[in-house]
């Protein structure tokens, strides 16, 4: 089917009360991977892909993958700029037919942010992009994303109901102890529930959440085994996930975990396979590793069986 905005996912998930991943993708495997495990959990799912992604996939060529793979799913496909830095980014990717924007104006103070936002909304609503934004600063590194911990700010309840109802946006992002990258946590992992609770309560609107991935042991475990140095990373527990979905989220960012099931399943190949030289043989291990993991996120999520 042709691709849908991620408001037209969001609306069920926020009715029933369950989260949709948004999973970053820079390449033709990552995509493939996750419009496979789409398909075979019967779930509806969100493509995106970061400014630097697409400047090195290339907008057109990155959107026209998507495009050709949510054309033979039966699923709801969303394309989505995850974390775009400026009005000029996200027009760019409205000519390339993406269905969602992020406009991340979360390091400005309120009233830049709403401003930067409602100009965002009213350049995509006319034409059925929707809109996410971020209130609050979420720590960590990732992509262009890099804030320090000591600017790390968690979203205000009050400031988030004013938000949404002075920019009209489709989802807000919100910043409640979680972090980019895979080195998220110095200690136990610790989200910030209660706020999420409230901030539901009060806006009623579809909550986001960024830098999600479990860091899962095994990627790591199998990394290490076959030459990375991956020591001391930590993410989200699942347990924490499923109960940030029960007080209001609707979409959880997963990037990390991709980035490690491509890698070590890379890496096995070249460890164990020192001879082989055919792209395909090297990457198409990756591409399964990769729609595992996303097929896991979607049962973790509640999004299986949806569609």
């Amino acid at each position: 089917m042709p691709l849908v905005s991620t408001a037209e996912i969001f609306k069920d998930a926020n009715k029933n009360g369950y989260a949709v991943g948004a999973f970053n993708v820079n390449n033709l495997e990552m995509a493939q991977a996750i419009l496979e495990a789409a398909e075979e959990e019967r779930s509806p799912v969100i493509l995106q892909c970061s400014e630097n992604a697409a400047k090195y996939a290339g907008f057109d060529f990155l959107s026209g993958i998507v495009k050709t793979g949510a054309a033979k799913s039966s699923c709801p496909v969303a394309l989505h700029l995850d974390h775009g830095k400026s009005v000029e980014a996200c027009i760019v990717c409205l000519r390339h037919g993406f269905t969602s924007v992020m406009i991340d104006g979360s390091h400005f103070p309120l009233e830049e942010n709403i401003a930067i936002t409602k100009r965002v909304i009213d350049i995509a609503h006319p034409v059925d992009v929707s809109v996410e934004a971020e209130l609050g600063r979420l720590g960590g590194i990732e992509d262009s994303v890099s804030v320090d911990e000591k600017d790390a700010v968690l979203t205000d309840p009050q400031e988030a109901k004013e938000f949404i109802e002075r920019t009209g946006v489709d989802a807000l992002a919100v910043a409640v102890g979680t972090s980019h990258g895979a080195y998220k946590f110095k200690g136990e992992a610790k989200l910030d529930l209660p706020r999420i609770k409230e901030i539901k309560k009060l806006t009623g609107a579809p909550l986001v959440l960024h830098g999600a991935s479990g860091v899962l042991p095994e990627l790591i475990e199998k990394a290490n085994k076959y030459g990375a140095q991956l020591e001391g990373v930590r993410g989200v527990p699942e347990e924490s996930i499923k109960e940030a979905i029960s007080y209001g989220v609707n979409k959880i960012n997963i990037d990390t975990d991709m980035r490690l099931a491509f890698t070590s399943a890379v890496r096995e190949v070249l460890y164990t396979k020192p001879k082989e030289f055919d792209p395909r043989k090297v990457i198409g291990p990756a591409r399964d590793s990769i729609r595992e993991v996303v097929k896991g996120k979607m049962r973790l999520f509640g999004s299986s069986g949806r569609v």
